[in-house]
């Protein structure tokens, strides 16, 4: 037996003001899904401005990165991206088709060693998607982490 832990949608919502903050600082307008650990959305925030595609976009990204537990872009990091052709995992995007992300701004949310949940971002180029999820992240540490019991 473990203890499990489940973000509420009082901590999604810490989350999405973060995300939503840093894509304001950086001048982009985003699309943040934060998702339970069993990868369905707790909420989805569409900024202002932001692309109708990128809804379905954060929620595949937040998916797959509380589902497979990493972050999305490690799928592709050359040389040894699992999902690269010729890796082991090539081809896994067919398994789960239209949910599963293989790019830039999926994140998982890591709590004493589980993975609780992911943000997902969609809406910048890759170094601003992973702006937005940092700053997600870092809300979690900063902001609910520390006042979670054991």
């Amino acid at each position: 037996m473990r203890t499990i832990y489940r973000l509420t949608l009082e901590d999604a919502l810490v989350l999405l003001r973060a995300a939503e903050e840093e894509a304001t600082r950086i001048g982009v307008a985003q699309t943040i899904c934060i998702a339970d650990d069993g990868a369905h959305p707790v909420a989805l925030h569409r900024m202002t401005g932001a692309r109708l595609t990128g809804v379905d976009i954060a929620i595949a990204k937040a998916f797959t990165a509380a589902g497979h537990q990493r972050a999305t872009h490690l799928f592709n990091e050359p040389p040894n991206g699992p999902a690269l052709p010729g890796n082991e995992a090539f081809g896994i995007q067919h398994m789960h088709t239209g949910k599963f992300a293989l790019f830039v701004g999926g994140f998982p949310i890591v709590f004493r060693d589980q993975v609780i949940g992911a943000v997902g971002v969609s809406g910048g180029n890759g170094e601003q998607d992973k702006a937005v999820g940092a700053a997600a992240l870092a809300a979690f540490d900063r902001e609910i982490a520390p006042t979670t019991p054991a």
